[in-house]
């Protein structure tokens, strides 16, 4: 994915996320998508670029962060 398509993505899924659980999805988002958040870093960008180019309040910056670091321990369920 490129860094507009995770960016899309991570705004799709705070927008669209059910009542009182943007949090969840923008937790959910940084595990599911960790693979892709870090080849786009590894290649120069990072996850502010992404948070920051979502239109979300950048304050998620860490929280996505700290999903991506949690990805290696935890599997989402479907």
């Amino acid at each position: 994915m490129t860094l507009q398509e995770l960016s899309d993505e991570l705004a799709r899924m705070y927008h669209d996320a059910p009542h009182r659980e943007a949090k969840v999805m923008i937790h959910l988002f940084g595990i599911r998508y960790a693979d892709q958040i870090n080849q786009i870093r590894r290649s120069g960008a990072s996850i502010r670029q992404i948070v920051q180019r979502s239109g979300i309040p950048l304050t998620y910056v860490t929280e996505v962060n700290n999903m991506v670091n949690l990805a290696r321990y935890v599997v989402p369920r479907t």
